[in-house]
């Protein structure tokens, strides 16, 4: 595999382990993602397999699931 890194295709990461952790009755709209070897995680939309990936650390996604439910992203959806 090329070097993982954002902005990569994500369908090249391939089609095994994507999880919509955040999915439900959204009509679709999700957000997949999907925990890398060496502890990193890659997000991508759902509706976009070939689109974009964004790569983020594991401290990255800690600090944002953590802020999350402390409520600091509330912004986002009010």
């Amino acid at each position: 595999m090329n070097r993982i890194h954002n902005g990569m295709r994500a369908s090249d990461l391939g089609s095994e382990g994507w999880h919509k952790p955040w999915s439900g009755g959204n009509g679709g709209n999700c957000v997949e993602a999907l925990k890398l070897d060496d502890g990193r995680v890659a997000l991508r939309q759902s509706t976009d397999p070939d689109g974009p990936a964004l790569i983020y650390t594991h401290s990255e996604i800690v600090a944002f699931i953590q802020g999350a439910k402390a409520g600091e992203a509330d912004f986002l959806v009010s």
